[in-house]
């Protein structure tokens, strides 16, 4: 149904989501109508509905979090795109989210992988851990979210469309000024080619018109390859890596480092946010640096500190020394 999925995608671009929101609501929706066999919307009910999410989390196994996900692009589909307010909607169940300690490397383990990392997506990786930064915020950032005389970095539009300022390494601030700078050489090129616009929000574009060739617009990652702009047909201009160039890159150095965790690209994160909280740093203070919008969120980090669940000391290890060295046998007489 082209005519329906285009009218999702005006939708979401009038409420100004973002381009993942877009390609995710739009995934679900056709899903919807796939399930149905290409049955219309309009003529689906309550039951139609509950069985397309029982079908994802009964035979598909998806997650809470994945099946909540298609729930919201179906209401949005029906409330925003067909305008129909169904009352039964709200009662649909909703799965229950599950809450996950997170996965917290040591500062040893961090440096070490840290270490390892290599390519173009080193420095970003160095900026999850170093800024507290997701992925997609670090290879989302131009030059002029850098501001190296403050030591700081301002996130633009992260998550829920907030902005914030995080603290910039003063480790990095080498590294740092040797990106600029081939990003300055890089942007000369495209100027002389002829290009040189960045990739910014239509209405934005066309608001500051010729500005947005600008040095501070282009993005501080930026792509070997031009690509199209995927929301205005026929301009072309230089985006950011890959998500999944960042992603590969700290895999391969977590495994490369003997890190036997399961790292990604949010682990960093976490790991950013229980060390400054092991440094006596103000819960309030992380809170900020984040960008979670309640406190409960950033508290979740209090129960990785130290050693221990919650910071806390076995009984086993409270014992005397030499009564717990005495009876504890070694592998070699295990052997």
């Amino acid at each position: 149904m082209p005519g329906l999925i285009e009218e999702t995608r005006n939708a979401i671009r009038l409420r100004q989501y973002s381009i993942a929101t877009e390609r995710v609501y739009v995934q679900w929706i056709r899903r919807l109508i796939a399930y149905h066999r290409d049955k219309h919307p309009r003529e689906l009910g309550r039951k139609d509905v509950e069985g397309f999410l029982s079908y994802l989390a009964v035979e598909r196994k998806v997650s809470p979090a994945t099946q909540n996900q298609a729930l919201q692009a179906v209401l949005f589909l029906y409330r925003v795109v067909l305008e129909v307010e169904l009352p039964w909607m709200e009662d649909v169940v909703r799965a229950k989210p599950r809450r996950r300690v997170p996965v917290v490397l040591s500062k040893a383990e961090v440096h070490k992988m840290l270490g390892l990392c290599r390519g173009e997506a080193r420095l970003s990786a160095h900026l999850l851990y170093g800024s507290g930064l997701r992925a997609m915020e670090s290879i989302r950032l131009r030059v002029g979210d850098i501001n190296v005389d403050q030591q700081t970095i301002r996130v633009h539009c992260g998550k829920g469309g907030k902005d914030r300022v995080t603290v910039l390494p003063q480790y990095l601030l080498g590294e740092l000024k040797d990106q600029l700078q081939w990003v300055r050489h890089m942007h000369k090129r495209d100027l002389a080619a002829g290009l040189g616009e960045a990739l910014l929000p239509p209405a934005f574009h066309k608001k500051i018109g010729k500005a947005s060739k600008h040095i501070c617009w282009q993005y501080l990652f930026p792509s070997q390859r031009i690509t199209k702009d995927p929301r205005t047909p026929g301009r072309e201009a230089r985006c950011h890596i890959h998500a999944s160039t960042l992603r590969r890159t700290v895999t391969n150095a977590a495994v490369q480092a003997g890190i036997e965790k399961r790292v990604t690209c949010h682990t960093l994160r976490h790991s950013f946010a229980t060390h400054l909280l092991e440094a006596g740093t103000d819960i309030r203070t992380i809170q900020r640096l984040l960008g979670h919008s309640h406190l409960d969120t950033t508290m979740i980090y209090t129960h990785v500190i130290n050693r221990g669940a919650m910071g806390v000391i076995s009984p086993l290890d409270q014992r005397a020394p030499t009564q717990v060295a005495g009876q504890v046998r070694t592998l070699e007489e295990d052997s």
